[in-house]
């Protein structure tokens, strides 16, 4: 019998593959990101650290870390109640559910604020007159933003949820109802326990659109500089001013922030690695 060939060793055509893969990746990824650090270091290190002390750079740091902060637990809890709801439910308009909370897919981001804009706008909207006489402002303001924001990130939890619950089955929720446990209880033992992976990477998947979202954004926010701007609106505004190491330094805080993703991800994946228990 032939002995099997080493797993270390490729065929040309594998390696071929792996050549293209790599080269594909460096055009796509890598080279565009050496140019933005290059250019954010362009002038040298003090000028990017001044870059970073503007007004008009902090308040779109602060503004994005409110808006995530607010985006991320509010889809979490809709897609937890979402995905519950369609894995353990069989009922007429269940595709039209799930349909829904894909739409933001098919749904081009500046659409999603246009149609925002046209709902809450205070002179065109057509809850104008509610709004005003509430003296509540959505559309240039913070809440147009988070909405916007909630609109784009709505179906990670959910569709990464929804599989694992159906994988799982109820069963094991019956099992536990038998003896005894309360829903709180079936939640946090029996259902999370199986599902903290889908619903990590949903969140993960949530903090990054949240944090990178321009078009919906830019749509209701009206970007303007040191109050409705966002650090993606921040990039943009900067680089058509001719102000490229402070786009360019506010894109470096944005990859930072997408490593630091990254690397949380990794730490919970060890943690909960090493919680698993052995056979």
């Amino acid at each position: 019998m032939q002995a099997a060939k080493p797993a270390s060793q490729l065929t040309s055509g594998q390696w071929l593959l792996t050549g293209l893969a790599v080269t594909y990746l460096g055009f796509l990824f890598i080279l565009p990101a050496l140019v933005v650090f290059t250019t954010a270091f362009s002038d040298g290190i003090p000028a990017f650290i001044t870059a970073l002390q503007s007004r008009a750079f902090l308040q779109a740091t602060r503004l994005t870390l409110i808006v995530t902060a607010i985006a991320i637990p509010i889809n979490t809890l809709f897609g937890l109640c979402a995905a519950w709801v369609i894995a353990r439910n069989q009922f007429r308009g269940r595709t039209l559910l799930m349909s829904l909370v894909d739409l933001p897919f098919s749904v081009s981001p500046v659409v999603a604020g246009l149609m925002l804009v046209l709902l809450y706008s205070d002179r065109v909207g057509w809850f104008s007159p509610v709004l005003t006489a509430l003296g509540v402002k959505i559309i240039f303001a913070l809440p147009g933003i988070v909405l916007a924001t909630l609109f784009v990130t709505l179906p990670f939890v959910a569709r990464e949820v929804i599989p694992v619950l159906e994988e799982l089955g109820s069963e094991p929720e019956e099992a536990a109802r038998i003896l005894g446990a309360t829903p709180g209880q079936i939640f946090r033992r029996v259902i999370l326990p199986h599902i903290r992976w889908g619903l990590l990477y949903g969140i993960l998947l949530t903090n990054a659109r949240a944090l990178g979202e321009f078009g919906a954004v830019a749509v209701v926010s009206g970007s303007i500089l040191g109050r409705t701007a966002t650090l993606p609106i921040f990039v943009e505004q900067s680089y058509q001013n001719y102000q490229s190491v402070a786009a360019f330094s506010a894109a470096v805080v944005l990859a930072g922030l997408a490593v630091l993703t990254l690397i949380g991800k990794a730490i919970l994946e060890r943690y909960y690695l090493h919680k698993l228990p052995t056979h």
